[in-house]
């Protein structure tokens, strides 16, 4: 049902059924534990709330009425803008949750701590300072915006924003990557690059298919057995007793030849087979 602006603008029919309507109005006194636990309670029918609905009722006052005029309002003109990076319901307080989250954070604290502490404070310069500091951060840093939402830029900013990076070799990486079919977590191409590429398990490198390892399996065995040497290259290379033993394809493991970090593809001319052993041990180097 749809109502108008203005209850002098409704028909008699609607102006009469919304005056014989029963209003329930609910008024909660107590603790902070006890609002929000009554909150639980009667939040058992219509839309549920979520977390920071929740909380902003446990924490009303003038922090949170500020708080929402800037976060919660979707006429905002920087929502635009900021949506490249976080990701949520304006309206369902998705975006105020996200920047106290950052500054609770930056802070060592829980959101409902920091809530708490700013109740009754009129101004959020604190909160929205951070938040514009952490955004500026990113969009200064990175020519795109491809899957960048919903990422923990707070914590990627607590970590990196002092360190100093060339934006072009930076956003030339993130160009290459990007385009890497092998990456199985796109998203995570920042983090990689912004930790110096030290971490590549962050991206989730696909593993070759079966139908490769097969092949290059058959391929190394039958070179092996030829050669009267181990289908393990690392093996038939040393001198101990496996330098000529020839290995199932289950006690094998598929292996780039030229590391995937150091721009070696995830395909059947860059595969090799190597013992477990072996590829356990090139693995922990």
């Amino acid at each position: 049902m749809q109502l108008c602006p203005y209850f002098s603008g409704l028909d008699d029919v609607l102006k009469e059924k919304i005056l014989k309507s029963r209003l329930v109005v609910f008024v909660c006194k107590g603790t902070e534990p006890e609002i929000k636990e009554w909150f639980e309670t009667i939040n058992i029918v219509g839309v549920p709330l979520n977390s920071q609905e929740r909380r902003n009722a446990v924490h009303s006052g003038p922090f949170v009425t500020a708080a929402k005029a800037v976060f919660s309002n979707s006429q905002n003109a920087a929502i635009q803008k900021w949506s490249h990076y976080v990701r949520g319901d304006v309206k369902r307080q998705q975006y105020l949750e996200c920047a106290l989250d950052w500054i609770s954070r930056a802070k060592g604290k829980t959101i409902d701590a920091y809530m708490s502490q700013h109740r009754f404070d009129t101004s959020i310069s604190e909160l929205e300072n951070y938040f514009n500091s952490v955004i500026d951060w990113v969009s200064g840093l990175f020519d795109t915006t491809e899957s960048m939402a919903g990422l923990e830029w707070g914590r990627l900013y607590e970590l990196y924003h002092t360190t100093p990076y060339d934006r072009a070799v930076l956003n030339a990486h993130v160009a290459e990557l990007l385009q890497d079919e092998s990456i199985g977590k796109r998203a995570n191409i920042y983090e990689y690059l912004l930790g110096g590429e030290q971490h590549p398990e962050l991206l989730e490198v696909r593993i070759f298919e079966e139908s490769t390892k097969k092949t290059v399996y058959n391929r190394q065995t039958e070179q092996a057995r030829a050669n009267g040497t181990s289908n393990c290259p690392l093996c038939a290379i040393g001198t101990g007793n496996n330098r000529t033993r020839i290995y199932k394809l289950s006690e094998m493991d598929a292996d780039h030849v030229t590391a995937w970090s150091k721009g070696g593809a995830t395909s059947i001319d860059n595969c090799q087979m190597l013992c477990k052993t072996h590829n356990r041990a090139k693995g922990n180097k």
